[in-house]
């Protein structure tokens, strides 16, 4: 007894904070509907991405299902936020445009090599350190609209080996025509407006208006991203019935990859040295301060999220999952269609884990028959609420740099290289404005005085 009572109230400190985790983290913040409308609000960039790797790259997508769905609970829980779980884009680009193309176990030593350096980054608080002087990005946002645009007016072929994948003009009609999705997007604008939602108190609302602000009241309400989702799902049955006939239940059985020196070599050179910049930007730094400016009063964690990134994929890949990380995309998708607390990814790993589970790996079958001028409609809005970030710059000085970045990145570069210029851009500016004085090279205060006053 005596062993275990100062045990007791250390134990008892540990699960009540779980416990208040778990009741602020998955509180219902909006109706359910609007958490389940927005648990689809990133699979915009995650369909296309994982669709590709399963079919060039022969990534296990039942295994990348479970695990992707275990990530989504668990950050749904810890953050108390839509925390999303997106791939790793730049080390899918290279795995399934570059010849010769990344292996599997390059794949999985890429995604590692990548969280070790990440989870190093969180642990050591360099990554807090990174967050406190780099500029927020806003070029990746507008970076996923002109690829949705690309994704509603032309056909795609996910399965191509090279780096680009549009082909010929689509269609007006047919079940995956511009028709469609012209009208996916303009339901969406209808029931779902701005996205600001309709928090403003109807009692200050002139009479007039509160018809109006009742009908917006009703049609935020509608889980309008959720219907689209269902309804591309339906037509990949009704596009290609012979789906039914290649269904076969149940997952692929797990297991654990040989990943050579080699394919560490190749996968960290090839894969993780344009990722890890990708990561830093993207998925952290971009992710905390849109965290902020969306949910006020609740910015995480650079140092948290970090770490995150760093202890799924050391786990994962080496069971041959996906490399992912938490894109600042899918958390502006996820908010833009109605997520507010962690239960919208709760629900979203949930779904996954259900589809995992039941149709393994021949659910690639129903989603290389979805209607890709969805998928760009889905994609269209969370690129337009990541760059609305830019909104909250308070200076020409953040203004410039942040516009320097999205020239740079979208003008057939990378993210990654417009991130390094707004960095260099950044300390310049930082460097013009520095007191030289502790290097003997400022001028009197009677000089400066008469500069400042002449």
């Amino acid at each position: 007894m005596s062993n275990g009572s100062p045990e007791t109230p250390l134990l008892r400190h540990h699960l009540e904070g779980w416990r208040h985790r778990l009741t602020t983290g998955l509180r219902l913040k909006t109706t359910l509907l609007s958490e389940l409308s927005g648990s689809v609000g990133d699979l915009g960039t995650y369909i296309p991405i994982v669709l590709a790797l399963t079919l060039v790259s022969n990534l296990d997508l039942s295994t990348t299902l479970i695990f992707t769905a275990l990530y989504n609970i668990a950050t749904g829980v810890v953050f108390g936020t839509p925390m999303p779980v997106q791939p790793m884009k730049s080390i899918a680009a290279v795995a399934v445009s570059e010849t010769p193309h990344l292996t599997v176990s390059q794949i999985a030593a890429a995604g590692i090599s990548t969280a070790a350096v990440l989870l190093f980054l969180g642990a050591t608080g360099l990554m807090s350190f990174l967050y406190r002087f780099l500029p927020s990005p806003s070029s990746v946002g507008l970076a996923f609209a002109f690829s949705a645009i690309k994704y509603i007016r032309y056909n795609q072929d996910f399965s191509k080996t090279t780096a680009t994948k549009t082909t010929d003009p689509r269609t007006w009609l047919g079940l995956d025509g511009l028709i469609l999705a012209l009208t996916c997007l303009l339901f969406l604008i209808l029931t779902t407006g701005d996205g600001g939602g309709n928090e403003n108190n109807t009692s200050i609302v002139p009479t007039n208006r509160r018809r109006v602000h009742k009908r917006l009241k009703i049609l935020s309400a509608i889980p309008s991203a959720l219907i689209v989702f269902v309804l591309g799902l339906i037509l990949c049955f009704i596009r290609d019935p012979s789906i039914f006939n290649d269904i076969k239940f149940g997952p692929s059985r797990f297991h654990v990859l040989y990943i050579t020196w080699d394919d560490f070599k190749i996968g960290f050179l090839r894969g993780a040295v344009p990722q890890i910049p990708l990561s830093v930007l993207n998925s952290i730094i971009a992710v905390c301060k849109l965290s902020g400016d969306l949910f006020p009063g609740t910015e995480l964690s650079a140092t948290k999220v970090s770490i995150s990134v760093g202890v799924m994929n050391l786990v994962g890949c080496w069971f041959g999952a996906m490399p992912v990380c938490h894109g600042a995309g899918g958390l502006a998708g996820q908010y833009r269609f109605g997520g507010r607390s962690g239960l919208s990814v709760v629900f979203l790993g949930l779904g996954k884990l259900v589809l995992g589970l039941l149709f393994g790996n021949s659910f690639v079958r129903i989603l290389s028959g979805f209607p890709v001028g969805i998928l760009g409609v889905l994609l269209l809005f969370a690129g337009i609420e990541l760059a609305m970030a830019s909104r909250d710059m308070n200076s020409k000085e953040e203004s410039f740099v942040m516009l320097v970045c999205a020239a740079v990145s979208l003008t057939g570069s990378s993210a990654a290289l417009g991130f390094g210029c707004g960095i260099v851009l950044y300390l310049l500016l930082k460097l013009r404005e520095m007191d030289y004085s502790c290097f003997g090279l400022s001028k009197s205060t009677e000089e400066d005085e008469f500069l400042i006053n002449p």
